[in-house]
């Protein structure tokens, strides 16, 4: 947005500055999570923001704090002006209490995509903005490979595993699957459940799973799990089998697509794998050497889900230098330099999409653009005893071996103590 723009959002603005009076004329502070090169882009597009409006902004790097920082000081009555908010989990927390400013009247939500304007919508009406995404619906190959086998990228769910039946009968191994990663093992197979889930059940009963409104032995949960069994416990189907998958680190997982001949032809991962496959692998071109797809959806004409993070931004006081940051935040400029800086995925969906020059990261975010159906990682969501617990875990003792059902009721039981509190 250019300075006259905003200078005149603030000039239309100024009268209400004596009703809303919780912070200093021509301030606004935000609290964010971000820390290192995150945080330093941040302080870039804060700084341009400065430059145009004159307005000083505070930033408050809270860090992994932030849920209970915002609580507290939400509470004690001087919450930040402008927050990220931690997930939309909270942020609907937080509007449900008449905490945050409905943001309809102030950003123009046509340049948001839909999914994305769903995911901040409670009661009818927006409280928050995304500033930039990591998409995780993404199946990732080696379009060379798939040309001179002759295997089509698939559209739909029975496509998919169509092409991983081919390619086992042809004697390779269709997957690469790595859930290795310390302390936080078993979260790459939680992905693919929640994705599984979006697609079989619906983004309704997603919700209601992620709220656990519905049981963790819900026919629905069950039929998600089950779907990624299909490939993660079949030997044939997957590079090393379950033992392998078990030992491999997440940021390895993409190594067997590029062997000679291939180890494994497709894994599914995250926006963020290109920076693993680059470092492995420094002199394969993207779009050339390895390229993405989304991860399809059940049948034709049905909607293709996006699952995903991002940072999601919320306003706590209506003044007018709130409004025209969070205007600000949610502007192509804004996420330009946020996303030229990172390498992120800028929401706006009025970027340029020129400004990607790694084809990778421009396709991926077309498909973000386009996205109809969106949704927050889910174990992200959860409680930390479920969600970034029993949830990891789980996973690790299915593909060990444990029983569905077994796995399932642990869960369960894990769930019904954490919710309550």
């Amino acid at each position: 947005m250019k300075k006259a723009v905003i200078g005149l959002v603030i000039l239309m603005l100024v009268g209400t500055i004596a009703v809303f009076g919780q912070a200093a004329a021509n301030k606004v502070s935000i609290a964010v999570v971000w820390s290192g090169q995150e945080l330093q882009a941040f302080q870039d597009v804060i700084a341009q923001f400065e430059k145009e409006t004159g307005i000083q902004v505070t930033i408050e790097p809270v860090g992994r704090n932030l849920p209970t920082y915002l609580v507290v000081h939400f509470k004690s009555g001087n919450p930040p002006d402008v927050a990220a908010m931690p997930n939309p989990g909270q942020m609907k927390q937080f509007a449900e209490q008449n905490a945050l400013v409905p943001l309809g009247n102030i950003v123009d939500m046509s340049q948001q995509p839909k999914g994305f304007v769903d995911l901040a919508t409670v009661n009818g009406h927006v409280y928050g903005i995304f500033m930039d995404a990591d998409v995780k619906s993404l199946v990732w190959y080696d379009p060379k490979v798939f040309a001179a086998k002759g295997y089509k990228v698939p559209q739909t769910w029975d496509e998919l595993m169509a092409l991983t039946q081919q390619i086992a009968r042809s004697g390779g191994t269709p997957w690469s699957i790595g859930l290795e990663s310390g302390a936080a093992s078993g979260w790459p197979g939680t992905d693919w459940i929640e994705d599984l889930m979006l697609r079989i059940s619906g983004p309704q009963i997603y919700d209601l799973w992620v709220q656990h409104k519905i049981s963790w032995l819900n026919p629905c949960v069950k039929a998600a799990w089950e779907a990624f069994g299909e490939i993660a416990l079949n030997p044939k189907y997957v590079y090393g089998g379950t033992a392998g998958e078990l030992s491999t680190n997440f940021g390895d997982a993409a190594n067997p697509l590029f062997t000679n001949p291939p180890g494994a032809y497709m894994l599914k991962q995250a926006t963020f794998m290109q920076s693993f496959i680059q470092k492995a692998n420094p002199n394969l071109k993207p779009g050339v050497d390895y390229d993405i797809f989304p991860f399809p959806p059940m049948g034709p004409g049905m909607p293709t889900p996006i699952e995903g993070s991002g940072d999601l931004m919320s306003v706590f006081n209506n003044t007018p230098e709130a409004q025209a940051l969070i205007k600000y935040l949610a502007s192509a400029e804004a996420q330009t330099i946020f996303a030229k800086k990172l390498g992120k995925l800028a929401v706006n969906k009025t970027v340029n999409p020129d400004i990607y020059t790694n084809p990778i990261t421009k396709k991926a975010f077309q498909i973000l653009s386009n996205a109809q159906v969106f949704r927050f990682d889910g174990s992200d969501m959860m409680p930390a005893q479920v969600g970034a617990g029993t949830f990891w875990t789980g996973v690790l003792d299915y593909i060990n071996g444990t029983p569905l059902d077994t796995v399932l009721t642990k869960i369960e039981q894990s769930a019904e103590t954490a919710y309550k509190k």
